[in-house]
């Protein structure tokens, strides 16, 4: 072969240090580019033969990944396709750089590293992030091609002479710079590997590992062994996503999620992807134990192309709702180097997002109409996911709508047509409208609770984090039907009936009554309202409108309600007209009222759970001397 050198085809000498530069923070991408790269050529040269178009033996195909600190080089090599010389500078020197122009007008719209290889072809050059040269040595598969070489020193020079390669394949050494010298360390390079190679579908060496091996008997007829090295492949290339579901058992699935995360729970149950049209999906997905906790569990699905991990911020490709998922997609429609704005505006991953919205919705019918009971034990996981797909996804809700369940306070489930059959003959207004009652928490609001039972009113459980937004958008769905929080209002005025309570109360009684009140109280955020209810009611009742409450909890998820949310609260004390305290602190003498006003006031916060502090320890001490 004749020795040549020539110039890279780029218009400007400043691309290297852009690449070194630029995508500094992203480095260690350039590994799964030419482990990647690798992996390409094996499957290339495996298909080839396959076809007939090769016919030497193809011997072990694997990828080596290699380091030497002294050295300070890493060497990537495969048993895979090769290259001629001409290959090289066709692939190499003007392939990869047919967009360097416009690289160069635009790399500082790039957001990330990925953006910038994946735009622009740079994938091989992201070696020059961590080396100061690039050397090549390859053979192609070709009968009677020759061994070439091909070396730069990250300028856009480079020289190709005969190389030295005398069996098939491409080896990649990489002359490690200063700034990257981490990547020497054995350690690092693991650790990379196991992120973006780990399921990689070829055999993938990172130096070797010790292995007991038996090495026939001793004299005594005993066995003995012998410690050897032996190649240490770091990935499972046949992982299950690759196979039909068929194929596998439960525990197979189980054992999948524990590699992933070998310190969760075991998942609830599981979803296996597979289709080919109209674009090219696999995976398996997996519902977690949430326990409630919304926000730790978001980015545990990673994404793959053709088995090589590219990221584990799938939320364009995921729909919102599912980002609590765990477990892999692999597409071969989502390119390896991908960018954010890709992934927003290609049509494959709309529908992707689409086919697991349906799959999932699909799963979970399957679940509650095949063992129900199983479902309902399941439902304090599986309803986030549920809840958070009706407020999210339009398309979710209307298959959504037959599985989700409402759960009330004595842990019974109904589905929303069970519901409606169940209150609707005690929990109507007077207007013909519906009221669903909610608690967020029952243990604390226990004595409103009590006090809707007692009428037979049934009270939901609504305390998930998704519930503020969920009981809106059930409003929205459901016709001529409202939620109340059972502390908005006293019971009577939570569902108004025809036969509203009244009271023998003078006005002039009623005045005083509440200037007695609010005297004992003197908080201005504490309205005082004297109102008709029924004698078995408390005496008195704080609650705060179910408006003012629902703005305020959205301003506290994020909701653009800030101007709520930095309000003070403001609550309504209804006294019970009809009750016999109410008539003892009228016929007190006037010393004795404001301080038997603040304890009845006092039990109402009591009951609320908002008596606190001095003021706590101040009700005991009072209750101490009444007893």
């Amino acid at each position: 072969m004749v020795q040549e050198k020539g110039t890279i085809s780029i218009n400007t000498e400043n691309i290297f240090p852009i690449i070194k530069k630029f995508l500094y923070s992203d480095n260690e991408i350039f590994l799964r580019e030419l482990v990647s790269n690798a992996a390409d050529a094996t499957q290339k040269v495996k298909r080839l033969a396959s076809l007939g178009h090769y016919n030497q033996e193809l011997g072990e195909l694997k990828i080596q990944v290699s380091v030497n600190p002294e050295a300070k080089t890493i060497t990537i090599s495969d048993r895979g396709i090769g290259m001629t010389a001409d290959e090289i500078k066709k692939y190499i020197n003007q392939i990869a750089f047919s967009g360097a122009t416009e690289f160069m007008e635009k790399f500082k719209e790039a957001k990330d590293a990925n953006e910038i290889i994946g735009r622009f072809g740079l994938g091989f050059y992201s070696a020059f992030m961590v080396a100061d040269k690039v050397e090549i040595q390859t053979l192609s598969y070709q009968d009677g091609a020759e061994p070439a070489r091909w070396i730069c020193d990250g300028s856009t020079s480079f020289e190709i002479t005969e190389g030295d390669r005398t069996e098939r394949g491409t080896e990649v050494i990489l002359y490690i710079n200063a700034e990257s010298e981490e990547f020497l360390r054995e350690q690092r390079l693991q650790e990379i590997l196991n992120k973006y190679a780990k399921f990689l579908p070829v055999p993938v060496q990172f130096g070797t590992k010790k292995e007991s091996v038996a090495d026939g008997e001793d004299e005594e007829g005993k066995a003995k062994y012998k410690t050897v090295d032996v190649d240490n492949i770091i990935n499972n290339t046949n992982p299950i996503w690759t196979k039909a579901p068929g194929e596998l058992k439960d525990e197979d699935y189980l054992d999948f999620y524990r590699e992933l995360y070998p310190f969760s729970e075991e998942p609830l149950f599981w979803i296996h992807l597979n289709v080919d049209y109209p674009f090219n999906l696999t995976g398996v997905l997996y519902f977690p134990k949430l326990k409630n906790d919304f926000e730790i569990q978001k980015n545990k699905i990673k994404l793959f192309s053709r088995q090589v991990f590219i990221t584990d911020e799938v939320k364009d490709i995921v729909p919102e709702f599912l980002m609590l998922l765990h477990g892999v997609i692999d597409s071969p429609d989502i390119p390896l180097n991908v960018s954010r704005s890709f992934l927003q505006a290609d049509s494959n991953v709309k529908k992707i997002n689409s086919y697991i919205s349906r799959k999932v919705a699909d799963k979970l019918s399957e679940i509650f109409k095949k063992d129900r009971k199983a479902y309902e034990e399941k439902w304090n996981d599986i309803g986030l996911f549920v809840k958070y797909g009706i407020v999210s996804d339009e398309k979710f809700y209307e298959k959504a709508k037959d599985f989700l369940l409402l759960t009330n306070t004595r842990n019974e489930h109904y589905t929303l047509e069970e519901y409606n059959a169940k209150v609707k003959d005690f929990q109507t207004d007077k207007n013909g409208s519906l009221v669903y009652l909610y608690t967020v928490d029952a243990e604390r609001q226990h004595s409103y609770v009590q006090a809707a039972n007692k009428k037979e009113y049934d009270v939901l459980l609504m305390n998930s984090p998704i519930d503020t937004h969920f009981i809106h958008h059930l409003e929205t769905k459901l016709e001529k039907t409202s939620l109340k929080r059972v502390d908005a209002d006293v019971v009577d005025k939570l569902i108004v009936k025809e036969d509203t309570a009244t009271h023998t109360l003078t006005e002039e009684e009623a005045a005083k009554l509440k200037t007695v009140f609010e005297k004992a109280i003197s908080n201005p955020l504490m309205k005082v309202e004297v109102e008709s209810q029924h004698a078995e009611g408390m005496p008195v009742t704080i609650t705060m409108e179910e408006w003012m409450r629902r703005m305020k909890d959205m301003s506290k998820l994020g909701g653009g309600m800030n101007f709520y949310g930095s309000m003070p609260d403001t609550y309504k004390v209804a006294i019970n007209a009809n009750h016999k305290v109410i008539a003892k602190i009228l016929q007190a003498e006037e010393g004795q009222q404001t301080g038997m006003a603040k304890q009845a006031f006092d039990l109402a916060l009591l009951a609320q759970g908002m008596l606190k502090g001095a003021d706590l320890t101040a009700f005991v001490e009072r209750s101490v001397e009444v007893i």
